[in-house]
């Protein structure tokens, strides 16, 4: 077993209150301590043993682990195996307007029971997460995003999801904050610049988006993207131009966007319609 403990902590350029830590640890333990935050965790190589509420745990490689804020844990590699995790932390106020438009009225309410979990929807989102904070080109809105998806499973883990009724009725604030994303793709647009737009307050914004149209702020603004982005390639445009044009990163980052959508690279789909 390599003898070697390695921590390295990123925190979110574009998500106050967000950070993740990837972890390599072989004999080194924790103290009982307890987080402001919470903590999700995945185990990816390796069994991390712990003691938290009231009892002690193994998580096997791919368990996720769930901390609430202030509980009380330690944590030590178990095993002959080095221990690799990443810890996913998310402040309470990060999370306090996306809680509320899920139905949470005290947002400080919330807490999950349980602290080891085989939940492939929350692994997978504690993944995708910490993947974005990591990658140096990732926009606002796509972490943004993340994080509201990631809020879902917590809220619906708590048994306290409660979410808007939908409805056809067209709410002219919410249009102006539809035409302000098509007059704005290009930019690096966050939530709370459509809840500004349409004149609400964040959570209101996101419940009652979601409600309407079916859709979260944040997906709109990807969709909007990926649409405008379709056109100008039927266009002629260059794909390095059309990337730019609607606010993608870099090529790179419109080509796994695009890609997604269509299943083809921009070029790809150019050469296609072009046939």
């Amino acid at each position: 077993m390599d003898t070697d403990n390695r921590f390295q902590f990123v925190n979110s350029e574009h998500l106050e209150g967000v950070a993740v830590l990837d972890a390599n640890m072989s004999d080194f333990t924790y103290d009982k301590h307890a987080h402001e935050e919470f903590s999700i965790g995945v185990t990816l190589k390796g069994r991390q043993d712990f003691f938290c509420q009231s009892a002690f745990h193994k998580s096997p490689e791919g368990g996720v682990i769930l901390f609430n804020p202030e509980d009380v844990h330690d944590g030590s590699s178990g095993g002959d195996q080095n221990l690799e995790y990443l810890m996913l932390y998310v402040h309470p106020d990060s999370i306090a307007a996306q809680v509320k438009a899920l139905g949470v009225k005290v947002p400080s309410s919330l807490r999950i029971k349980g602290c080891l979990l085989n939940d492939v929807k929350l692994r997978n989102q504690a993944l995708i997460l910490s993947s974005l904070i990591k990658d140096p080109s990732c926009h606002r809105i796509e972490q943004e995003s993340a994080l509201f998806n990631l809020s879902h499973t917590l809220v619906s883990l708590a048994g306290m999801l409660d979410e808007a009724t939908p409805t056809n009725r067209r709410d002219t604030l919410l249009i102006r904050a539809k035409d302000f994303v098509q007059d704005n793709l290009a930019k690096d647009i966050a939530i709370d610049d459509l809840a500004d737009a349409a004149n609400m307050s964040k959570f209101h914004f996101i419940r009652q988006f979601r409600a309407q149209f079916g859709i979260t702020p944040h997906q709109y603004v990807i969709n909007c993207r990926i649409n405008g982005s379709r056109k100008a390639l039927e266009s002629g445009q260059p794909a390095s131009d059309v990337a730019q044009e609607f606010g993608f990163a870099d090529s790179s980052h419109f080509n796994r966007r695009f890609k997604r959508v269509y299943g083809m690279t921009p070029k790809q789909y150019q050469l296609q319609i072009s046939d």
